[in-house]
């Protein structure tokens, strides 16, 4: 027999494909975009423009930050398994150092959606994006949209991976861990060892000089 869902899990599933149905107007093409990254001292920024269908619904899409790590894995094989169109983008460490977090993530966005074949998307707070359709920004979209919350999942999951094959390279900051986040355990790591080539020299030039200068 098959689990009934947990009553609160389609509450919360509910209210994120409702908010998406006022945007039915524009048409059946509606794409949902997130970023995950702008925060670590290391790696890319990966942003993903997702089209759900309009059935099945997936009762576990929710902002991926609610969700524990297995959770997001699971969901994140089953919008793999019936999305309309995964785009998925990435603006480097070097890229970031180069034109800043912000036009980097735009960068990305562009990347993700390029060939998204959208009338509408819907995007986690970023405005002014160079992208073949209208968009629509929502501050905490993960949080209220259906389909930006799905786009979180592949980026988060999708990024969270790329730290994980990044750690077997580059051992010494516990990447498998903070996924380049700035954790104590990182920062003192880098104060020991210095930058590697996937870090983000503009994010962590406090602590390479004060290597430098204990060495």
């Amino acid at each position: 027999m098959m689990k009934k869902p947990d009553a609160k899990r389609l509450a919360r599933c509910e209210a994120l494909t409702g908010h998406d149905q006022a945007f039915t107007a524009f048409g059946t093409s509606l794409a949902g975009m997130d970023e995950v990254g702008r925060g670590p001292l290391l790696g890319p920024v990966i942003t993903a423009c997702v089209i759900m269908p309009k059935e099945p619904i997936l009762i576990g899409v929710d902002d991926s930050k609610k969700l524990s790590a297995t959770r997001r894995e699971a969901v994140y094989d089953q919008i793999m398994a019936c999305a309309l169109y995964v785009g998925i983008g990435e603006a480097t460490a070097q890229e970031i150092d180069k034109i800043n977090i912000l036009q980097a993530t735009k960068l990305a966005m562009h990347r993700a959606a390029s060939g998204a074949p959208a009338s509408l998307c819907l995007v986690d707070a970023v405005t002014n994006l160079d992208v073949p359709f209208p968009i629509h920004s929502i501050i905490h979209g993960d949080a209220i949209s259906y389909s930006i919350a799905a786009a979180s999942i592949v980026a988060k999951v999708t990024r969270d991976r790329m730290m994980v094959e990044l750690a077997k390279t580059f051992p010494l900051y516990g990447l498998e861990r903070n996924m380049g986040y700035g954790t104590a355990e990182h920062i003192e790591a880098i104060r020991q060892h210095g930058a590697c080539p996937e870090h983000r020299i503009s994010f962590i030039g406090k602590w390479i000089a004060e290597a430098r200068c204990d060495g």
